[in-house]
């Protein structure tokens, strides 16, 4: 196995630029892994977190034919590590001290934030936006829908959280605001309305708890206010962290094997 050293910088870019320093080697002949992506806040939001690769030292001076070898890039090999990469691509595409285009309207601001995550991550993707007493609801279409959704719907949830923080820290009054790509939000929801129907059937039939399945708040939510009305059953989350186990518990006073 050739020889490897490991570098970290506030971002990929950098950390690429400081190992051709030190190997004295342009970007091409490089080759290297990503061990994590560097992220941090927009307009000061959030931890800041260093990038680090792996670099392949070359055994001897690359010769100019050498120098048309590819770089190697690790894919993303989990929802975490495509968070961190949703965050350090918004690094790159927003400086902490740069004034905000719309910093006085909300939607205007929040397209603008969305249309910058969205383009730095695939291209070809549309954004409509339209607004109601309740939200602002951003409704991304085209481009690579299943790499801006992420597994279980997480990059989704990123980009919306980053979307959020950045609007309302430039907005005197609270907005909440929804990302929904190609329609998926609402697919989600009357599947999980489904599944959570089926298991609280199953959970008054045998008269035990079931397991919903683990999911973030917003799914969450969403079951819980399915089944709120069901006076046979109640949910309750359990566990730490983004993803929890959301269980169905009969209750006391239900009719064995009522349906």
């Amino acid at each position: 196995m050739a020889p490897t050293m490991e570098l970290e910088a506030k971002n990929i870019k950098e950390a690429v630029k400081t190992a051709c320093n030190k190997l004295n080697i342009s970007q091409s002949e490089l080759k290297y892994d990503i061990i994590s992506y560097g992220s941090s806040g927009i307009f000061g939001l959030g931890r800041t977190k260093k990038a680090k690769i792996r670099v392949m030292m070359p055994e001897e001076q690359l010769t100019a034919e050498s120098s048309e070898m590819q770089t190697r890039v690790s894919p993303l090999g989990s929802d975490v590590e495509m968070k961190e990469h949703v965050q350090s691509l918004i690094r790159e595409t927003f400086n902490d001290t740069q004034v905000p285009a719309f910093p006085d309207n909300p939607q205007s601001l929040g397209k603008d934030v969305l249309r910058r995550i969205v383009d730095s991550i695939t291209t070809g993707a549309r954004i409509s936006a339209e607004e109601d007493n309740e939200r602002i609801l951003f409704n991304v279409n085209g481009g690579n829908s299943a790499i801006l959704i992420g597994k279980h719907g997480q990059t989704l949830e990123a980009i919306q959280s980053l979307v959020e923080k950045i609007v309302n820290k430039h907005n005197s009054e609270r907005v909440r605001v929804q990302v929904d790509v190609e329609g998926y939000l609402e697919k989600r929801k009357n599947n999980l309305i489904r599944h959570a129907e089926r298991q609280a059937k199953k959970c008054k039939r045998i008269r035990k708890p079931v397991t919903v399945g683990y999911m973030n708040a917003h799914d969450r939510r969403i079951v819980h206010l399915a089944l709120k009305n069901d006076r046979d059953v109640k949910t309750h989350s359990m566990g730490d962290g983004f993803l929890r186990k959301l269980m169905i518990f009969p209750e006391k006073n239900a009719a064995p094997g009522h349906r």
